[in-house]
């Protein structure tokens, strides 16, 4: 099998099997030490110290919530729909809806615009957790601190309300975007279909299941998993919200990239908070890999050259939000840094 990887992610593992330090530089000592999401009034850069991160993850995730609670409401079948608000609206950190909505700001757009993107990121992922939590997949029992979905509903319910979930997150794109012109609503669309198809999540998805049992498994090959798993979603999220905000193709590509780093990332925090945390801490199953004696990169690296790994990372797709305005880029550079150093 061909393997495609990020060819930022290949420099930093370069580094990191070179023995080098991390290049992290744009982050601050006290940042690290104290494991915070944004940058603290330490930092020299007064535009980043200056943000509120928690107060703008609040107020986002609030529109958010209250956008799912409308457009997913309780109708007949009651059965379908009780299922999928069961697991979209059981919480979760809403970090895909942000970057869509924070993205489509960044380049000139409004929130407003992007928040049907932002709702169909969020059902798109909701359905590829119920559906990961299958038996016939990862065989998880908890989510979000509760039972997962097929313990609740049964197999049969939560596979079809995943499906629901799919094909709603479509619907709603195509007929409650406003403020963005058709062409550029038709594009957002292609975006999404192809970070979740075999082409993205659903690759990423397939060469896991099928690298089980696998004695060997290289980092090309974990990362092309990664890329496409979890990466590709949170990417189309960020890309699809720079479409409709209008954004020009460099700035399209630049915030690709950039959104490819942070899924990358994303990831390989996962793997360390995987070993490192407890279940109560996480709000699901902790240990999960290292029993089902899954590739990881704490097993490939360890967890302090996975950690330095991460920030290599951060810095990569950091540097890419240097070519927008400072004030609008900061919720990005926020979100960058919440998903390096979050504890679940």
């Amino acid at each position: 099998m061909s393997l495609l990887v990020n060819p930022l992610a290949t420099t930093c593992v370069k580094d990191v099997h070179g023995g080098r330090r991390s290049r992290s530089g744009l982050l601050s000592t006290s940042v690290k030490t104290r494991i915070s999401a944004v940058y603290t009034k330490e930092d020299k850069n007064p535009t980043w110290a200056a943000f509120d991160f928690k107060r703008y993850m609040v107020k986002k995730a609030d529109s958010v919530n209250k956008a799912l609670e409308a457009v997913v409401q309780m109708k007949e079948p009651l059965k379908i729909h009780e299922s999928m608000r069961y697991s979209l609206l059981a919480g979760g950190k809403r970090v895909r809806p942000m970057l869509c909505i924070a993205a489509c700001e960044l380049v000139g757009g409004e929130e407003s615009t992007a928040m049907p993107a932002a709702c169909a990121v969020e059902m798109i992922h909701t359905m590829s957790l119920m559906h990961d939590d299958l038996p016939c997949m990862d065989n998880d029992d908890l989510r979000r601190g509760k039972p997962t979905n097929h313990k609740v509903f049964g197999e049969d319910v939560a596979v079809l309300a995943g499906d629901a979930l799919l094909s709603l997150a479509f619907e709603h794109v195509a007929v409650a975007t406003r403020g963005s012109a058709p062409e550029r609503i038709l594009r957002a669309l292609g975006e999404l279909a192809k970070s979740i198809g075999a082409e993205g999540l659903v690759a990423g998805q397939v060469v896991d299941i099928c690298s089980e049992g696998m004695a060997e498994v290289g980092l090309d090959h974990l990362e092309f998993i990664h890329l496409h798993k979890t990466a590709a979603l949170l990417q189309g999220s960020v890309v699809m919200g720079a479409i409709l905000g209008g954004a020009k193709e460099e700035e399209v590509e630049r915030l690709r990239k950039f959104a490819k780093c942070i899924g990358l990332m994303f990831q390989v925090v996962d793997d360390i908070l995987d070993v490192t945390k407890s279940s109560h801490e996480l709000g699901k199953t902790a240990g999960k890999d290292l029993v089902a004696d899954k590739t990881t990169y704490p097993k490939l690296l360890g967890v302090q050259k996975s950690k330095e790994f991460a920030d290599d990372l951060n810095r990569e797709a950091q540097e890419q939000l240097l070519h927008f305005d400072s004030h609008k880029a900061a919720p990005l550079i926020a979100i960058a840094n919440y998903i390096a150093y979050r504890n679940n």
